[in-house]
């Protein structure tokens, strides 16, 4: 199958610029210009959207625990829309540790290094429009202020705390404020190995960190009003 690679941008500048040509394209008219396929949906085929962004982005991250956009400490984030211009859904940003959490701190934590800058690439996300037909948005960098990162550093304080002392029982995804732990594997059969209450070793199903709906739509309300 033919793959045409894109040089990673060269600053963020450059990034944004190619994120502005992409605004207004249908996701057939990106996959024509990749010279990639489209699948008629999304069920079998869930990152296939952002896979085919991050490659005429130029993304250089790959599967490393690094932002997408590796050398400029860049994370690439869809946000599926509604007719409103509201999130339909919660953002995963990266799995959560479930084992050596005792050296799990916040300032080096893969969640602070994927949430310090982020471009957040709106999508049209109503289920009645056929993928083929969903338009990209025009994309915009966010960049990570000290309000924010005291909201969500303690929300993950507060989720890691519960991990660390094997409350497993008790991490629903109600914990956080802007913040969410929840399940995070292709099927409920996946496990890893995590700690229970008493320090036992379990195995339960991978987690994950999900930004709240909430939390998108504040920015993207943000980001309308410059």
């Amino acid at each position: 199958m033919f793959e045409q690679r894109i040089a990673p941008p060269a600053d963020s500048s450059q990034l944004l610029a190619r994120a502005t040509a992409l605004a207004g394209l249908t996701l057939a008219e990106l996959a024509t210009q990749l010279q990639r396929p489209l699948p008629a949906d999304l069920r079998r085929n869930k990152g296939v959207i952002g896979q085919y962004l991050e490659l005429a982005l130029g993304a250089d991250g790959g599967a490393r625990p690094e932002p997408d956009f590796a050398h400029l400490g860049i994370e690439l984030k869809t946000i599926p829309i509604g007719a409103d211009g509201q999130p339909l859904e919660t953002t995963y940003v990266c799995t959560a540790p479930l084992s050596g959490i005792a050296g799990e701190r916040w300032q080096t934590s893969l969640l602070k290094r994927k949430l310090s800058q982020v471009l957040w690439l709106p999508i049209e996300g109503q289920r009645q429009i056929p993928l083929a037909q969903r338009r990209i948005g025009q994309g915009f960098l966010w960049q990570m202020n000290p309000h924010w990162e005291q909201q969500l550093r303690a929300d993950y304080e507060e989720l890691m705390e519960l991990l660390a002392l094997g409350q497993l029982d008790r991490l629903h995804a109600r914990h956080g404020q802007w913040l969410q732990l929840r399940p995070k594997a292709a099927n409920s059969r996946v496990r890893t190995a995590a700690t229970d209450a008493d320090g036992l070793p379990v195995t339960i199903n991978p987690r994950g960190f999900y930004l709240r709906k909430a939390f998108t739509a504040t920015l993207l309300a943000s980001h309308l009003q410059r």
